[in-house]
């Protein structure tokens, strides 16, 4: 404590000398010393995360070189829609001194064209970071964030379920299609252990979680789907969205889906999964470390989403308003750097670099990964394979090189919220025909996405 102040008192000496022209205290390079503020969404590692943890080892850094400089991490609550509501109201207003926001891939756009974060270099993206998701950071040609933690869409299943169903083939491969998955549930139902309903369940309740299974439809139905274009308006047509709805309503006729998955979103899903309702589960790669606290790896398969999976995920930027914006880079270099995102996979997340998932050399010391439980009930129980969750380089590594992301546009909201709700008459008990649908759903997305 006696060196950090030391150190602060010499800084501010030197920032004197150098006349500051507003009177505030600052380092040569213009950064005013002190906290720099990072507000992020909930981590779903739980309190004391691996988020927290890599800021902890940042500051203790920074402690011992003497620079004045911490991290301090405040979570906002709430849905994803009202933690962006309450970024943007924030930074437009200056209400909150926030240096660095965490961002959902799908925002970026949306802040970068409100000139709420500042342009970064382009080596931020090197050749390390998958190639799909360095493009979430990019908007118009230019770097506005870094990738922090991905997410992709992927296939959870019962190994169990599909062996006393009495099928020979219990391990499922990558090569797997969705005409091959309705298949198989084709074979489930009478010899399924008790509880069993039907053969899968999602997210398809009225928020975002319908909008991410809505464009896996999509884009897995209409090869190098565009529905908006490099300006982020509306590029689409009614053949095209018919061509959708198509297949997402095949994929959620009564024989498939359990009925509560129209209301379900990411944990009434997974509960639904985990007490034997259903044999497959669409959920995130957070879902592998959560539900082997239930299953042994003989219950528990995980394999690519069929089809197109989208991907998720948050990347760190720097506000316009931050008085710390070269140190707030540095931190966010430090997170997103290689050994980071090597402690972030280790904890349960998506890593952002192929090095994390390839490079045995690449280790974490950071942080004392594994973490607890969100809950901090249960230990530990995720498979491993040198520390990384075992199913990391052979299934969630090439997960993430294909997939595709959501619609890019500043008026994500808009757009996501138009998709929402034009889709919902499609899950009730007496849906339109697709043709009417996708013509309203075409009219809609026309009104909200102006050419």
């Amino acid at each position: 404590m006696i060196r950090r102040t030391a150190a602060l008192l010499a800084l501010l000496l030197v920032a004197a000398c150098t006349g500051g022209g507003d009177g505030t205290s600052a380092e040569p390079s213009g950064d005013v010393v002190g906290d720099i503020v990072i507000a992020s969404g909930l981590d779903v590692t739980g309190k004391g995360g691996i988020r927290q943890q890599l800021i902890d080892a940042w500051n203790d850094r920074q402690d011992k070189e003497g620079t004045g400089f911490t991290a301090r991490l405040v979570e906002l609550t709430g849905s994803a829609d009202e933690q962006r509501s309450q970024l943007l109201g924030a930074l437009q207003s200056g209400s909150a001194r926030y240096d660095v926001v965490n961002l959902d891939v799908t925002w970026v756009p949306e802040f970068a064209e409100s000139g709420l974060v500042r342009e970064l270099p382009d080596d931020l993206l090197d050749d390390d970071v998958i190639e799909s998701v360095a493009d979430t950071a990019r908007w118009d040609g230019k770097v506005y964030a870094a990738p922090f933690n991905s997410d992709v869409g992927l296939l959870y299943y019962r190994r169990d379920h599909l062996k006393a169903a009495g099928l020979t083939q219990t391990e499922l491969t990558g090569d797997l299609t969705w005409k091959g998955l309705l298949s198989a549930m084709d074979s489930l139902g009478d010899d399924e252990p008790g509880g069993y309903e039907k053969g899968w369940t999602t997210q398809l309740g009225a928020y975002e979680g319908r909008t991410v299974n809505a464009v896996e439809a999509f884009a897995s139905a209409v090869a190098d789907l565009e529905l908006t274009d490099d300006r982020g308006q509306y590029s689409g047509d009614a053949d095209t969205l018919e061509k959708g709805i198509r297949e997402l309503r095949e994929r959620t006729r009564t024989p498939y889906v359990l009925r509560d998955a129209f209301d379900s979103n990411e944990a009434t899903s997974m509960a639904d999964f985990a007490t034997g309702r259903t044999t497959f589960l669409r959920h995130w790669p957070y879902a592998y470390g959560t539900l082997h606290q239930t299953f042994g790896e003989e219950q528990l398969g995980v394999v690519p989403l069929p089809g197109k999976a989208v991907l998720g995920g948050q990347n760190l930027a720097v506000t316009k308003a931050s008085q710390r914006a070269g140190k707030a880079k540095e931190l966010i270099e430090f997170l997103t750097g290689e050994e980071s995102e090597r402690c972030l996979l280790d904890a349960g997340f998506a890593a952002t670099r192929e090095s994390a998932y390839t490079d045995d050399r690449v280790r974490c010391t950071a942080a004392a990964t594994p973490v607890p439980s969100a809950t901090g009930e249960r230990p530990d129980d995720m498979p491993r394979e040198e520390g990384r969750p075992a199913y990391a380089r052979s299934t969630l590594l090439p997960a993430l090189q294909h997939a595709v992301q959501r619609p890019r546009t500043a008026l994500y909201g808009a757009f996501t919220q138009t998709l929402i709700a034009q889709l919902g008459p499609l899950f009730t008990d007496d849906p339109p025909p697709e043709e009417e649908l996708a013509k309203s759903l075409h009219t809609a997305l026309k009104k909200a996405l102006p050419r």
